[in-house]
């Protein structure tokens, strides 16, 4: 039972025990733990800013980097938009000068084609009064007395004469 109702001398003692420790705690002790707790918030403090300032660079890198992305998409546009105008350019080219090539090769087939032409024209000719001259030296030879005999041997003569 004695240590449910302590004795006078017992409490004394743990108070001058517990006073001692007190004064001993707050001389040496809590000077350290209360600039060891200023130390630490102090550092929490700096890590927060710089977790701030860090949490700010990254969003200005974030903004820039979206800003390099824009930027490179719009570069890939320009280029593919002048790669398209080029290739649509080198197509008009090559249409143009395909088409140029083809007009000569008309032109000169019409030309050949008309040489050609004027070539049969000029032989049927040759043949038409090798033909004339022909027909007309034999009506010549014949007696030119009779008028009617006449034009009946031109008939005959033209049927017998072949224009092949």
């Amino acid at each position: 039972m004695s240590l449910i109702n302590p004795g006078f001398g017992l409490v004394i003692w743990m108070t001058l025990a517990f006073g001692v420790l007190l004064w001993v705690l707050a001389k040496f002790a809590w000077p350290a733990i209360t600039s060891a707790l200023e130390e630490r918030e102090k550092s929490i403090e700096e890590a927060l800013l710089s977790a701030e300032k860090a949490k700010e660079a990254m969003e200005k890198l974030k903004v820039g980097n979206e800003e390099l992305i824009r930027e490179a998409k719009d570069e890939r546009d320009t280029i593919l938009r002048e790669a398209r105008a080029l290739k649509e350019k080198m197509i008009n080219e090559a249409k143009e000068k395909a088409q140029v090539s083809a007009d000569k090769i008309v032109e000169s087939a019409r030309e050949r084609i008309e040489s050609e032409k004027k070539a049969a024209l000029v032989e049927i000719k040759n043949t038409i009064a090798t033909y004339s001259i022909d027909i007309a030296e034999k009506i010549l030879r014949e007696e030119l007395k009779d008028k009617k005999k006449q034009t009946e041997y031109a008939v005959k003569l033209l049927n017998e004469t072949s224009l092949n």
